[in-house]
């Protein structure tokens, strides 16, 4: 027996948010990158109801509310982020929440740094 998966996903979504584990990255902020990837698996896809797939604008606003707060580390913010996305759609299979921070205080020269979490039912 075959089955579809449906993959969902938002990607490289822009924020400007008070992130950090320096006191001066929570004051200053700093310009972060966001990938929301979700899985299920797919029922009708001959239909137009949005209950029977993911609302990916809901998938924004979750998003979105979860890198208002400060938090120190990124992964508070993916977790809170992954917790809410798994709360609101059970039917997910799997859900992965991508969180790049650009500018880092560091001496380097690097792209980015990155912190993923993926949850797998």
């Amino acid at each position: 027996m075959s089955a579809t998966i449906k993959t969902i996903s938002l990607e490289g979504i822009r924020f400007f948010s008070f992130h950090g584990f320096f006191p001066e990255e929570q004051i200053l902020g700093t310009p972060f990158l966001v990938d929301v990837l979700t899985e299920m698996n797919s029922k009708d896809d001959d239909s137009d109801d949005l209950n029977l797939t993911v609302n990916y604008g809901r998938l924004f606003e979750i998003t979105e509310e979860e890198m208002k707060i400060p938090r120190k580390l990124l992964e508070k913010v993916a977790s809170s982020i992954l917790n809410r996305i798994k709360h609101e759609f059970p039917e997910l299979t799997k859900i992965s929440v991508i969180i790049k921070k650009l500018t880092l205080p560091v001496r380097g020269e690097m792209q980015n740094a990155k912190v993923m979490l993926t949850y797998t039912r």
